[in-house]
């Protein structure tokens, strides 16, 4: 069996050093606010605004080191940065720290996952009693920024994901939507009404068509601006589902493409129940 590799055979931190850091474990909390949706993206809003929160306890003093983990599933998380608490801002229930950056350590930000259960209801850790149960997992090849592209089949993105994906230009996903033609699908997922839209060479393929929803959450479609004048953007935020019904290379005719989405409109009765108006 082969031995398992820790964290601190990463770190390398000295024995004062381990004494003197404090993890913190984050995960969703009450309001179904998500740190890794947030990290993904920007990651610095993790690394400050939740590393550095507390509510009414105090979690760090000054001079010492704070190590931020991110939950990734129920036991493996994400280390996303190590800083050295500079100064105490007297903040009840906000940020109440400040800290600079271990930079010996910036090398595995976002990078090493670690497998730990945590088995304790409060998110902070003196490392000192954790630091033997810090097991690296993997070791991804470049800084966590979501998960990968599944395939056409498997697409099912929720508007803050689909916006991550496109405002952090997430490299396997823009190949794959760039120059796709597609028929997709939005679902609002309070009522289940549906919208069927198409993505042709007119329109700019399929990454074009979703760019324009992230932007003002109608693409210019009647229905779905009028969701908008009514509910406000916010609501599309949070309540909208994208996926993709049918996808096509450029080489294939728009024309075929607009025969596919008068289909699927028919199928799913999106003109009688849902939200197109044609």
């Amino acid at each position: 069996m082969e031995k398992p590799i820790y964290l601190n055979d990463f770190l390398h931190m000295s024995e004062e050093e381990i004494d003197n850091t404090k993890a913190k474990f984050n995960q969703p909390n009450d309001n179904d606010n998500n740190p890794l949706e947030e990290y993904k993206k920007n990651p610095d809003i993790v690394d400050t605004q939740w590393l550095f929160w507390r509510k009414t306890q105090r979690y760090f003093n000054v001079g010492q080191n704070a190590l931020c983990l991110l939950r990734l599933t129920y036991d493996t998380w994400l280390l996303t940065t190590v800083k050295k608490v500079t100064r105490e801002l007297g903040v009840n229930n906000g940020v109440n720290y400040e800290g600079e950056i271990l930079k010996q350590h910036e090398q595995y930000f976002g990078r090493v996952i670690i497998k730990y259960h945590k088995y304790h209801q409060g998110q902070g850790r003196n490392l000192r009693n954790i630091i033997d149960l810090l097991e690296v997992v993997q070791v991804l090849p470049s800084t966590y920024d979501g998960d990968n592209f599944p395939g056409y089949d498997k697409i099912k993105l929720s508007f803050n994901q689909l916006e991550t994906i496109i405002q952090r230009n997430k490299l396997d996903w823009v190949a794959a939507l760039e120059n796709q033609k597609a028929v997709y699908l939005l679902t609002d997922t309070t009522n289940g009404k549906l919208y069927v839209g198409s993505a042709t060479a007119q329109e700019g393929m399929l990454l074009s068509r979703w760019k324009a929803y992230v932007n003002n959450g109608h693409g210019g479609n009647k229905e779905l601006f009028d969701i908008v004048n009514s509910k406000g953007f916010e609501y599309i935020k949070r309540n909208f589902q994208y996926t993709v019904l049918e996808n096509y290379n450029q080489r294939v005719d728009d024309d075929f493409i607009r025969s596919r989405e008068t289909y699927w409109k028919l199928v799913l009765c999106s003109k009688a129940f849902g939200y197109n108006s044609n």
